[in-house]
């Protein structure tokens, strides 16, 4: 046990799902929501902790280190990167909340569980999600590391990921619209969760090759990854089935 937790990958990944709970429950805690904590955790660290987003941030870092930044720049442009992906985001959730707040939240249900069932089976038999990795790929090398070149690069990357990541967030979408006004509130805090792995990946780790390698480490255990998500959206829809018969 001892030498398991001394795996760099695990301590930062143990290091993620501390972050996410903590943040999480203290602010649904304070908002009165303590019985959603489980279903949010459930489906935001099911969205973050995601292969799909660690092989493309691992393109994104292995570009960054071809253009050989200082470190300084380095947490500019991965920061500007993050944003990005954090607006990108949490505009798409604005639009999956008023279209979700048409369907009886039953639906979320079945949705949960069509969604795992994806993404264990293509995670079993290792199906990338990623849309147009070649794209990216190129998209990352070819553009500067400026300012506009990393929100350019990470509005690109959110339309990359959608495919990959839009199970939980539909379902998320579903949940939350009944909530009015807190229902934006609520995205906003989902959102924080989901970019939360490329925060401790760009800050909390010594150098740029040892965060490439930490997503490195992630994607090659992506079967793992994919077959947990599936299995915690599916039983998310049996909850969801069982509480709204």
């Amino acid at each position: 046990m001892r030498e398991l937790l001394k795996k760099p990958e695990l301590k930062y990944l143990l290091l993620i799902l501390a972050l996410s709970f903590g943040l999480s429950s203290l602010t649904l805690s304070a908002l009165g929501m303590i019985s959603f904590i489980p279903q949010f955790l459930a489906l935001a660290l099911t969205d973050s902790v995601n292969p799909c987003t660690f092989v493309v941030y691992t393109i994104f870092l292995i570009a960054l280190s071809v253009k050989g930044l200082p470190k300084g720049k380095v947490y500019l442009v991965g920061l500007l990167f993050i944003m990005a992906v954090y607006i990108s985001y949490y505009t798409l959730g604005v639009g999956l909340v008023i279209l979700a707040g048409k369907i009886p939240t039953v639906w979320a249900g079945y949705l949960a569980m069509a969604f795992g069932l994806y993404t264990a089976v293509t995670g079993l038999f290792e199906k990338s999600r990623v849309v147009g990795k070649g794209k990216l790929r190129k998209l990352a090398f070819s553009t500067e590391a400026t300012v506009a070149g990393a929100l350019l690069l990470g509005f690109a990357v959110s339309t990359t990921l959608l495919p990959c990541s839009m199970g939980p967030y539909v379902v998320y979408a579903a949940i939350i619209s009944k909530s009015g006004a807190l229902a934006y509130l609520l995205l906003a805090l989902y959102n924080i969760i989901f970019v939360l792995p490329l925060f401790v990946i760009l800050f909390a780790m010594g150098s740029l090759s040892e965060s490439k390698a930490f997503s490195r480490a992630m994607v090659k255990h992506s079967r793992e990854l994919s077959l947990l998500s599936g299995f915690l959206l599916v039983l998310l829809g049996l909850w969801i089935l069982t509480a709204n018969p």
